[in-house]
């Protein structure tokens, strides 16, 4: 029985900056900075966002202060309601409190003497369109995204018949040859060469292509090749969830691949185990058309179906009933 491993070095970001976290989603979350930028090097050490309510209140125990503070229309008017120097010792002991930044919703401003008192204690203060709940979804998201795990391995990542298919093999195997073959058959591309994976909610591994190469495929003896241009848009995708690798092995010892393989193997990659096949490659064989069965039978498979198996057990039937017989 084969044994399956993929190394891979796990980046998991602790933190982010205010700066990275303004230009990453300015546009997204609507977003426009009012006054300095002092305080773009404070870092964002939690992938969350909080509501300061109970702080302006004056409680300050379990404050959330490592995450990014949103006031909405409910904090503007209590502060409102606050006698103005209260108000001001209130708002002031939140800069004071070592947080990232904060976030103004709705559009809404805050009056000048609030954000004197932020500009001095070097807190960058935001101003989104965004209405407060769905600011708060949207920057979770995107906060999530930022902290997840990360790897980079080398390989091919194509979508096959609606299935992540990662291509893994030695240098020269022919994983860009693979990937050709199923570009030809209605399949799509997402990365060459190198696949940038990230661990999306605990849940599953996607994979998508370093910004350099994004759309290119490099084949031995052409060179670089412009796959949008060439296959036409639908033949690339920006990212992609990993479902199934493929293990190209060029020039096997044919006696040492499995036949009938009636288990599935493994491999784990950020945290996921993700099963993986061995194709062998040898002259003269189809694998893009190999690769391609091979996402049709993993799709059955994930239906509850496995031909081996089946097969196994009507071996067994049969020599039950010649035992009998």
């Amino acid at each position: 029985m084969p044994e399956f491993s993929l190394q891979h070095k796990v980046k998991r970001p602790t933190s982010i900056t205010v700066g990275d976290f303004f230009e990453r989603n300015r546009d997204p979350l609507k977003m426009k900075l009012l006054g300095p930028d002092a305080g773009f090097v404070r870092k964002i050490n939690e992938p969350s966002v909080n509501r300061p309510g109970l702080a302006l209140s004056g409680f300050f125990t379990y404050f959330a202060y490592k995450r990014i503070q949103v006031i909405g229309n409910s904090e503007l008017s209590y502060l409102n309601q606050l006698d103005p120097e209260l108000a001001e010792t209130r708002f002031r002991q939140l800069c004071l409190a070592d947080i990232p930044c904060l976030v103004v919703a709705r559009e809404k401003r805050l009056p000048s003497n609030f954000l004197d008192i932020a500009n001095e204690c070097g807190l960058a203060v935001f101003q989104s369109s965004m209405v407060t709940m769905k600011f708060l979804n949207a920057a979770t998201i995107r906060l999530d995204w930022a902290f997840a795990p990360t790897t980079v391995i080398h390989g091919c990542l194509v979508d096959v018949q609606g299935l992540g298919i990662f291509i893994q093999g030695p240098s020269g195997s022919g994983k860009s040859e693979a990937v050709l073959g199923l570009l030809e058959r209605g399949a799509s591309m997402v990365a060459d060469d190198a696949v940038h994976f990230r661990l999306i909610e605990e849940r599953e591994v996607q994979g998508r292509a370093p910004d350099l190469t994004r759309n290119m495929i490099e084949v031995r003896g052409i060179g670089l090749l412009n796959v949008a241009a060439i296959f036409g848009v639908g033949a690339v995708r920006l990212s992609k969830r990993l479902d199934l690798i493929i293990k190209l092995v060029p020039n096997p010892d044919l006696a040492e691949v499995e036949r009938f393989d009636t288990t599935s193997h493994t491999v784990t990659v950020l945290g996921i185990d993700i099963p993986i096949l061995q194709v062998p490659v040898i002259v003269g064989r189809d694998v893009a058309g190999l690769i391609e069965i091979a996402a049709l039978n993993h799709k059955l498979r994930t239906f509850g179906y496995n031909s081996a198996a089946e097969f196994d057990q009507r071996l067994l039937k049969k020599m039950a009933d010649e035992q009998s017989a």
